[in-house]
């Protein structure tokens, strides 16, 4: 008789990662390098891409052009390290 193969089949692969997503817990193959979710990550980004653009369009010119200088000026007198 042949033995079974110790790995586990696609289905009972897919079926663990669901029970664990339940139960709120990340398999540690769906983590980032840096042990981030990737969903969350991308879910994240989304809005990030978003948000000066649009930050941006809702000021006034005079608006930006101080914050633009406040900026600036923070740059230039920040102390070196």
């Amino acid at each position: 008789m042949r033995k079974r193969s110790p790995k586990r089949d696609v289905n009972e692969i897919a079926h663990a990662m669901v029970e664990a997503i339940a139960a709120g817990q990340i398999p540690v193959e769906m983590k980032t390098p840096d042990g981030k979710n990737p969903l969350a990550v991308a879910l994240g980004r989304m809005g990030g891409l978003k948000g000066g653009r649009a930050r941006a369009d809702k000021l006034t010119k005079k608006q930006l052009s101080d914050s633009a200088r406040k900026a600036a000026q923070a740059r230039w007198h920040r102390e070196e390290t």
